[in-house]
């Protein structure tokens, strides 16, 4: 799983996701592209399983490239802890990259057209927003 190798602070504050992406919103490395339409926290699992999905159906042919890093933390209550004093106390539980609205996911160039829709489409299934397949032009 993505995650960073060292953060300045262990918790961070939840925060608002308001407005669209300002950064990473176009094409910039392969021809082929996966762009999301809605605000979310992304987790590592999440990446992880839709960039196996891309690499998987690319097979040997085509380059991929994930734009988005999950170097929020995000900490859950410990177990069998009593209702109330807060829950940032323990170690992050898994990371999350935050997406907002027009931020381009993965990248993918080297391929043909109908093998990087195919591939995106599942690797988009994996994702729990919608999203849309964009071609460079």
């Amino acid at each position: 799983m993505l995650s960073p190798k060292k953060t300045r602070f262990r918790n961070q504050h939840r925060g608002r996701m308001k407005g669209i992406s300002s950064r990473g919103n176009h094409i910039c490395f392969g021809r082929y592209a996966l762009q999301a339409l809605e605000p979310a926290w992304i987790t590592s699992r999440q990446i992880e399983a839709g960039r196996r999905a891309i690499s998987r159906n690319a097979r040997r042919g085509g380059k991929i490239w994930v734009r988005i890093f999950p170097d929020k933390p995000v900490t859950v209550r410990p177990t069998e802890t009593r209702m109330g004093s807060g829950k940032g106390k323990g170690p992050p539980a898994y990371w999350v990259a935050v997406v907002k609205p027009g931020k381009i996911l993965y990248e993918m160039g080297g391929v043909t057209e109908n093998i990087a829709r195919r591939a995106i489409a599942i690797a988009a299934s994996k994702m729990p927003i919608r999203t849309q397949f964009i071609i460079s032009s």
